[in-house]
């Protein structure tokens, strides 16, 4: 016969269920300890207090693996309604006393990893209270996120039209076509567009932010883009051109150090560099959360800030 609520809660404690979260997003009892500063023994001591207070197991293993029962997918439900409950109640508190609290989960494409850091000083420094989390992650892992609605905010580029997004342009992002020193091209004073790309052109995956700008350039002006090599980030990219096996275009910020030591350089081509905007955007079916807000109106308040910032970055 089920307990009573008040039995139930009565024989349930915060500790029993903030630890089968941990085993339960984990899938292991070991992970879940470290995560918590706990042995395995008290891990597996609070989960088992937990299953006789519910009188059913929430785990169990096959073979060597962890799975969750149904008992426990539906308890991970309750718990993450409980914790959001709690987080929610922690903002709303905050907001009574005119101060913004709270997580706020970023997720930015690889292209932008090298703004995140200057958007996030000034405003943990007004907010000191909002504790932020940062995943780099490739465009098609980010357009999946975006879907999935796990996150709070996205910040990329090249923001698919298709989609039901509110996005919020802040910073251009220059993407230059680079050649490691010494390089023929960097001989001649105008380089043709078709001729740096024939020159064992280095891009990054399908689908990437950059790789589509250049693929976008290259249909609008019918120039053919083959590349020799695909690599799966900036900085992959940016070593391979340095070892001296091809060129490529990336994102200005991401190679300021080479261009100021001269051991990258830019190459003066027609219609580059290519320009697009950094967007931070979220679905347009999600109410902003009170950090998700003051993150959001400090990107639109300081804007004009920003472009002067990296302008004299890239300088």
């Amino acid at each position: 016969m089920p307990l009573s609520i008040q039995k139930l809660a009565n024989r349930l404690t915060f500790r029993q269920l903030q630890v089968f979260k941990a085993v339960y997003d984990l899938k292991s009892y070991s992970k879940a300890g470290d995560l918590l500063g706990l042995t395995q023994p008290a891990v597996s001591s609070q989960v088992r207090h937990l299953e006789q207070a519910l009188g059913m197991p929430m785990f169990e293993y096959v073979g060597r693996k962890l799975y969750c029962t149904a008992a426990g997918e539906e308890m991970a439900a309750c718990v993450r309604s409980v914790f959001q409950e709690l987080a929610d109640m922690q903002n709303r508190l905050a907001a009574l006393e005119g101060r913004v609290a709270g997580d706020l989960k970023l997720v930015a494409v690889s292209t932008a990893q090298y703004v995140v850091p200057y958007l996030l000083r000034s405003f943990l420094q007004l907010n000191p209270q909002v504790n932020v989390s940062v995943a780099v992650v490739n465009r098609a892992t980010a357009l999946q996120r975006l879907n999935d609605n796990s996150d709070d905010l996205v910040i990329m580029g090249m923001v698919p039209p298709d989609r039901p997004l509110t996005s919020l342009p802040f910073l251009d992002n220059e993407l230059v076509p680079i050649v490691p020193a010494g390089h023929p091209l960097l001989e001649q004073e105008v380089v043709a567009p078709q001729d740096f790309l024939n020159s064992q052109l280095l891009t990054r995956e399908t689908g990437s932010g950059s790789r589509l700008a250049l693929e976008v350039y290259c249909q609008q002006h019918r120039l053919k883009i083959e590349p020799t090599m695909e690599l799966g980030s900036n900085d992959a990219v940016k070593h391979a051109v340095l070892a001296g096996l091809g060129v490529a275009v990336v994102p200005k910020l991401s190679v300021l150090s080479e261009l100021a030591l001269g051991s990258l350089q830019a190459l003066n081509i027609t219609g580059f560099p290519l320009r697009r905007s950094w967007c931070v955007v979220y679905p347009q079916a999600r109410h902003p959360t009170p950090a998700m807000q003051a993150f959001i109106d400090y990107i639109q308040q300081n804007i004009a800030q920003f472009e002067r910032l990296f302008r004299r970055l890239g300088s």
